[in-house]
């Protein structure tokens, strides 16, 4: 990483939510949120970060939600300042794994899968969409969450087996160099020490990747508090970094 780009992402870790705009929805914190959201951003060309939903019947506080939505605001910022990405910085949308938009947006965003369920319907949608060139970031995930995690991709490819991954991947340098996972920040006990876990096309870590799993991490939590100084700026910095690996690396790949 050249001593620029941390000038940038040390600068915005701070102060990257002084600007934001909160609307309506966003003060509704996940509560109240229906599966599918009429208010997505409409498809034009530029990268819009999609955040996906699921069956939640919990009452307040869907867990698909966490951080939504000054997660991804924060971190669409960071993004489209590092790097020349075209993207809607302020607007982001919600989808279900059945809706028909979702071919339209190469990187997808799941948040909290140990509540995730899903219809055949959307099993078969989901497939078909990595199938055709879509990447799933999988975040917001404590160990005990694994299980279930397991269950629904097994549904989706039930031949498939997960690959854990090590600072050598091409995703830890898509943007940065990531050359330690002795770096990786945890937010709060998640079980265990910070993995990636990943799913292959054909099982072979020489072809495209469908999946990661950001497994026994939170990379959001920092995203959203960026500007409140809850978390070291260091910390901060290289949950950013990681998220930007890995979105620059669904979008090239």
């Amino acid at each position: 990483m050249t001593s620029r780009r941390l000038r940038i992402v040390l600068g915005l870790a701070v102060c990257v939510g002084a600007a934001g705009i909160a609307t309506p929805l966003a003060q509704q914190r996940g509560g109240s949120y229906r599966q599918s959201y009429t208010g997505n951003v409409r498809y034009d060309g530029r990268f819009v970060f999609v955040r996906m939903s699921y069956p939640w019947s919990g009452g307040r506080g869907a867990p698909w939600a966490h951080d939504y939505p000054t997660g991804e605001e924060h971190f669409m910022k960071i993004l489209t300042a590092v790097s020349n990405v075209g993207a809607h910085v302020e607007a982001s949308s919600i989808m279900s794994f059945g809706d028909p938009e979702l071919f339209k947006f190469p990187v997808v965003y799941l948040c909290e899968p140990g509540y995730w369920s899903m219809s055949d319907e959307e099993v078969g949608a989901l497939r078909s969409y990595l199938q055709k060139g879509g990447f799933m970031i999988a975040d917001d995930f404590p160990s005990w969450a694994w299980g279930n995690f397991d269950v629904q991709m097994s549904k989706v490819f039930p031949r498939a087996e997960w690959r854990e991954l090590t600072p050598q991947h091409p995703i830890f340098h898509s943007f940065f160099e990531i050359d330690s996972f002795d770096i990786i920040p945890q937010a709060y006990n998640l079980g265990g020490r910070p993995r990636f876990m990943a799913l292959f096309e054909d099982n072979d870590e020489n072809k495209r990747m469908y999946v990661i799993a950001n497994f026994q991490q939170d990379l959001s939590e920092f995203w959203e508090y960026s500007e409140t100084g809850f978390y070291m700026v260091q910390n901060t910095n290289e949950a950013y970094k990681i998220g930007v690996n890995q979105f620059i690396y669904g979008l090239t790949h």
